[in-house]
């Protein structure tokens, strides 16, 4: 058996060098490559999760902040709809008051414009009594030709027109 080797070209002192090469090799790897390596490996990746989960939170900071300000938006929308009806509101009562207004400065004008008339008409009924007065006395006097006193005809037709009114409104 032992030819066998031999013959397979393998020489067997050279085979333990190498093998026990081989192991010292892969221990020193071990320490000075592969647990570095490892470590940067551990390290990067813990820093791609770090990196994701501090996406993630920034998406969920993004995804508040623009509920946020949908939020505000609709109270703003809101708060311009109630201004727009409040001023449409005041328009409103701002237009029925001048309605009103004009309403009480048109009835004081016609109640303004009737005192006028009545008071006009009372004058004009008093200059008509004084001219009817004294075309009755001077009516009168040419019938009996004598001269009468206008002032105490005037009364007398004066007191009988009043009289003549009184009976006329019962």
């Amino acid at each position: 058996m032992e030819e066998l080797p031999l013959k397979l070209g393998i020489n067997l002192p050279v085979l333990i060098t190498q093998v026990v090469t081989f192991v010292i090799l892969l221990v020193i790897l071990r320490f000075v490559a592969y647990k570095p390596i490892m470590r940067m490996l551990d390290e990067r990746s813990k820093r791609v999760k770090d990196s994701m989960e501090q996406a993630e939170a920034v998406r969920q900071q993004s995804a508040r902040a623009e509920e946020e300000v949908r939020k505000q938006l609709e109270a703003a929308s809101r708060e311009g709809q109630e201004r727009i009806a409040r001023a449409v509101r005041a328009g409103e009562e701002v237009k029925q008051k001048a309605e009103e207004e004009a309403r009480k400065e048109a009835d004081a004008l016609v109640k303004r414009a009737r005192t006028a008339i009545q008071q006009e008409r009372d004058d004009a009924i008093s200059e008509v009594r004084r001219e009817f007065a004294d075309l009755t006395v001077l009516a009168a006097g040419k019938v009996i030709e004598r001269s009468l006193d206008k002032e105490q005809h005037r009364d007398i037709i004066e007191k009988v027109l009043e009289e003549s009114i009184t009976h006329k409104k019962d």
